[in-house]
């Protein structure tokens, strides 16, 4: 079973941008994605409140989990330890497509630490940084809660036309929101990662100890 995990946050990468690493690394490593999971729970909310999750996570042992970076299953470093730590416990093998590195139980403490501490930089560097929207922010769209039936139709090979009846929504804003969002491409994961060498190494040579 191959899960690709996706869960928007504003300050970080939009569900389709996510979908679109997430898509082209599982066809650049020759991976069947079995279940796409969307998770639209708000980001300030903890882990025993994201019930949805845990839940999943729990039914799906042993599975292959496809995220695009550590900061996709919580910015809360105690619910992410909790969140790795039972991942680990039920023999997850979690793949980190921005860094190229796949997590285990058999993984090295310095790998997981480093992906964790390079979640702890960005969240300290953001809180120094002046109010306002976080640059790189991307704006939310009345459409993103229909993400995974879109990509499933356009799979399908089914007209904006014939979507847009389906979702009960305007056929022109409809086919605005794909084609900014580029869900054909997403939808058939045309984009390709190149691949790292020494990827772990440079996963913890990130790390940052205090002087």
């Amino acid at each position: 079973m191959t899960i690709a995990y996706i869960r928007p946050d504003k300050n970080f990468l939009a569900a389709h941008e996510q979908l679109q690493h997430i898509n082209a690394y599982a066809l650049s490593k020759q991976i069947t994605i079995n279940e796409e999971f969307v998770d639209q729970t708000s980001q300030n909310k903890r882990l025993d409140k994201r019930t949805n999750v845990t839940s999943y996570f729990q039914s799906k042992k042993e599975a292959i989990l496809l995220i695009y970076d550590v900061w996709v299953l919580s910015t809360n470093m105690e619910d992410l330890i909790q969140m790795v730590s039972c991942l680990m416990k039920n023999n997850y093998k979690v793949h980190f497509i921005k860094h190229s590195v796949i997590m285990s139980k058999e993984s090295s403490a310095m790998l997981i630490l480093g992906l964790m501490d390079q979640l702890r930089q960005k969240i300290q560097a953001d809180a120094k940084r002046m109010i306002g929207r976080p640059k790189g922010s991307r704006s939310s769209s009345k459409f993103d809660k229909y993400i995974n039936e879109i990509l499933q139709y356009l799979k399908e090979g089914k007209s904006v036309s014939s979507m847009a009846r389906l979702l009960n929504v305007s056929r022109s804003s409809l086919k605005d929101y794909i084609e900014s969002r580029e869900l054909k491409q997403v939808a058939f994961g045309s984009l390709v990662p190149e691949a790292k060498e020494n990827a772990e190494e440079q996963v913890i040579n990130t790390i940052i100890c205090p002087e």
